[in-house]
């Protein structure tokens, strides 16, 4: 089942309208997440809402938007007052233009949606839509409210569905040159560029994203594991970085690191996947029973009793 959209509205090129319904193509729900615990009960940390003068917590009905105009001074602005400068682009997306693909800067995407008929009508206007940016070999661009922020979105289509991006504005993009005015010019000499093209080539490959594992989150796990199990934890011994001054030495000699036997290599170690979410990787204290049963038992050493 796929998960509740974000946002439902139209969409709509010139004419041509339908329903669509805009959901999140990533998800960061799968990692491992921590709460905040008090050291000396155990008890989870929980944040109020208070008054910052009074200290008096301030219940939901009675919080409302301000705008700090100087220090201690705000403009209130009611709910309904935003309402009332609801934009069109709150329940449609209207596409204003077309553009290449290779026009959009890099810097201002965001993140990624997937856009779909929203139930059974419009699945004729939504696939002329697809179809047309397809074969155009374009990329819609139009604007999206969400999280009551109007933002602008690209589309393209993925498979039998439209990818919308959101991108950033102008002035959201901070000017490289605040950061790379000071860098120096250096004059690379040709025996440098030769030697670091020849490790380019060693290393050349296809992106494959299943090659690449989120160590930090398998250590996570692991430490999560050996501290279930009562194991001790040892801190790793880290890698003694090699202080090589001169460049073109450190260039030859990573030539020769890459330019090892593929058997001398070490192997690429291949990512664990967890289709009902990283929590299944956790085990069992006993290594056999199922971890919701495990985790009912006597708390092992390294994980705190809640107190009564």
């Amino acid at each position: 089942m796929a998960p509740r959209a974000n946002w439902k509205g139209f969409l709509r090129l010139s004419l041509v309208t339908c329903p669509v319904a805009l959901y999140p193509a990533t998800s960061e729900s799968e990692k491992i997440s921590f709460n905040q615990l008090n050291r000396q009960t155990g008890h989870r940390i929980k944040y109020l809402k208070v008054d910052a003068d009074t200290g008096d917590e301030v219940p939901n009905e009675d919080i409302v938007k301000g705008y700090e105009l100087d220090k201690g001074q705000y403009i209130e602005v009611s709910k309904e007052e935003l309402e009332e400068i609801a934009l069109e682009s709150t329940r449609t997306i209207e596409i204003d233009e077309f553009v290449d693909r290779s026009d959009i800067d890099p810097r201002y995407l965001i993140r990624p949606y997937y856009l779909r008929p929203d139930g059974k009508v419009g699945h004729d206007a939504f696939a002329v839509i697809r179809d047309t940016i397809r074969e155009m070999d374009k990329v819609a661009v139009g604007r999206v409210v969400l999280t009551n922020r109007e933002h602008i979105i690209a589309m393209e289509p993925l498979g039998k569905g439209l990818m919308g991006t959101l991108l950033r504005y102008p002035y959201e993009v901070r000017d490289p040159k605040e950061y790379f005015d000071e860098i120096q010019d250096v004059r690379v000499t040709k025996d440098m560029l030769d030697l670091a093209r020849h490790i380019v080539d060693q290393k050349s490959g296809s992106f494959e994203p299943d090659k690449f594992e989120d160590q930090y989150e398998t250590a996570l796990i692991d430490l999560i594991n050996q501290k279930r199990a009562g194991k001790p934890i040892t801190p790793k011994e880290r890698p003694a970085s090699t202080n090589v001054v001169d460049l073109m030495e450190a260039l030859r000699r990573s030539v020769g690191k890459e330019a090892r036997p593929a058997k001398a290599a070490k192997p690429v170690k291949k990512p664990r996947k967890a289709a009902a979410g990283q929590k299944e990787m956790l085990m069992s204290i006993e290594g056999k029973k199922p971890v919701k049963e495990a985790a009912a038992k006597k708390p092992a050493a390294g994980a705190r009793r809640k107190s009564a």
